[in-house]
């Protein structure tokens, strides 16, 4: 069986157009506003920080995911002695600089954030990525999908299934341009389908009379996203399957595939309470590489380092049910446990395809 990390890179370089979340033991979380996440930055070269900082992007900064946030830092207290301060935001780039600049000493990214943190500092680097199914790397994806609201899915249709092709001249709606599946992804594929536009990731990012789409929003995270798909601000919009995993359902069709209907659940949280029973179909699906959990290894001593690797990939923290929700469960947590999913190591290279589509 071919590696599937080769075909993931086949898949993201050629951009296809089928078409980037035990112990209870309460932790210290501290819901810093972004400003106070980067306030009083400075140089921490050679000095290892005496509390274990973890920064998390908007989408897994919601109130529904504050369990899983805290069962995650009771390990790493337990694994390293020392308190954990976690810092909430509502911006990926405050998340990257506070990682890449030694406020944080860890941070759950997508592979884009991951790459920007690590290019900005060095010593930033992958702890571990939550694997797919067969508890590697091989399969360890999700998914980046382009939606239309229900209704509008006639559209795009072609044949039995849908295309990107009527896209041009749209409201579109991404999350950041920090984002790997909320962005780096979507651009890629629609810059593979309009060869002769000569477009850019930078070109896509504006909208008006003489780009190509007529208006672009951000969501700030991928429910924001979604949210300005179902309150029509978009006639599109890209996000990901696992960040809305726990307020969306599939009604028409399979998980992760193309012209699926998916509908906002009734016990959906924030930002979807108002939304509830709404529908959107993905007319575009793309495999991305799973998220890591990256460290800044210049403010986290060796010692660390090592307890907080041990800690990740150990049974106690991968079996853990508020940290991967079972398959049954329909529990608000930051992982889906399918199969032997748990926290693998992963190295820096790994992350390589999403560099060469992030330099277009």
């Amino acid at each position: 069986m071919k590696n599937l990390f080769s075909k993931i890179a086949l898949l993201s370089l050629s951009a296809l157009t089928l078409a980037a979340c035990g112990s209870t033991t309460e932790s210290t979380e501290e819901e810093n506003t972004d400003e106070a996440a980067m306030e009083g930055a400075t140089d921490t070269a050679g000095d290892y920080s005496d509390t274990i900082k973890i920064v998390w992007y908007p989408n897994e900064s919601g109130a529904d995911m504050s369990v899983s946030r805290d069962v995650i830092g009771a390990y790493v207290e337990e694994a390293t002695g020392k308190e954990v301060e976690h810092q909430l935001t509502t911006d990926y780039a405050i998340a990257i600089e506070a990682l890449a600049n030694g406020q944080a000493n860890l941070a759950f990214m997508g592979a884009q954030g991951y790459v920007e943190a690590n290019n900005k500092n060095d010593k930033v680097l992958p702890l571990v990525v939550p694997s797919g199914e067969s508890g590697t790397l091989e399969d360890a994806i999700y998914y980046s999908w382009i939606n239309v609201k229900k209704g509008n899915e006639g559209d795009y249709a072609n044949g039995d299934s849908y295309s990107i092709d009527n896209i041009k001249g749209k409201r579109f709606s991404f999350v950041s341009n920090s984002s790997t599946s909320g962005f780096v992804i979507p651009t890629s594929d629609i810059m593979a389908n309009f060869p002769d536009e000569d477009l850019s990731q930078e070109a896509l990012m504006e909208g008006g009379e003489d780009k190509f789409f007529s208006e672009v929003l951000f969501g700030g995270s991928h429910q924001g996203s979604a949210v300005n798909l179902l309150q029509e601000r978009a006639d599109l919009a890209a996000f990901c399957d696992t960040c809305v995993a726990n307020y969306v359902e599939p009604v028409e069709g399979e998980m992760n595939a193309v012209g699926t209907t998916y509908q906002i659940r009734e016990d959906a949280a924030d930002p979807f309470t108002s939304l509830v029973g709404e529908q959107f179909v993905s007319i575009s699906v793309t495999p991305v590489l799973n998220a890591p959990m990256a460290i800044n290894t210049e403010v986290t001593s060796p010692e660390d380092q090592a307890a907080l690797l041990e800690v990740f990939t150990g049974e106690a923290m991968n079996n853990d049910e508020l940290i991967w929700r079972p398959e049954d469960s329909e529990e608000s947590t930051l992982f889906e446990k399918s199969g032997d999913s748990k926290f693998v190591p992963a190295e820096d290279a790994w992350f390589d395809p999403i560099r060469e589509l992030s330099a277009q």
